[in-house]
């Protein structure tokens, strides 16, 4: 089955459903420390949680990417000698510089990896090189956690 390509849009605010809007101010709530909990985030923009989860993904404000040039890549990986050699040598050939590394301990053959990195050098396209990653025969799973500092 062939994987869909992930794609990114850079959107007018004005065309925004109102939950992907508030779901943004809910981001900036919770990154400033406003509030203590999603809970609290969500309450003060009248959102629901289910809104708020299904797109806390999915948007962000384009000052922030342009900005910041950081993002937070999660990885599910078979637990096998020389994959997170073989996916940090991906990402430096892709221009981007590794700022923090997180594996879990494996846990029947699989492992968590986080992974943050400054995306100002790279040759690469985030899109382009996240199928490149998810294409890696060891790799099941990659998510964009977060983007920004």
């Amino acid at each position: 089955m062939a994987e869909k390509e992930e794609k990114f849009y850079l959107v007018r605010s004005d065309i925004l459903p109102e939950s992907m809007k508030k779901t943004i101010e809910a981001k900036a709530l919770i990154e400033r420390g406003k509030v203590e909990s999603v809970f609290d985030a969500v309450k003060q923009v009248d959102l629901s949680r289910s809104a708020f989860y299904k797109y806390r993904d999915a948007v962000f404000p384009f000052q922030a990417m342009v900005k910041e040039r950081m993002i937070t890549l999660f990885f599910h990986l078979e637990d096998r000698a020389g994959t997170l050699s073989d996916l940090l040598a991906t990402v430096a050939k892709a221009g981007g510089n590794i700022l923090t590394i997180h594996q879990t301990i494996p846990l029947q053959g699989k492992a968590n990896v986080t992974i943050s990195l400054n995306t100002s050098g790279m040759t690469t396209n985030i899109e382009t090189l996240i199928q490149q990653l998810k294409r890696m025969d060891f790799v099941d799973k990659v998510e964009i956690l977060s983007s920004g500092a």
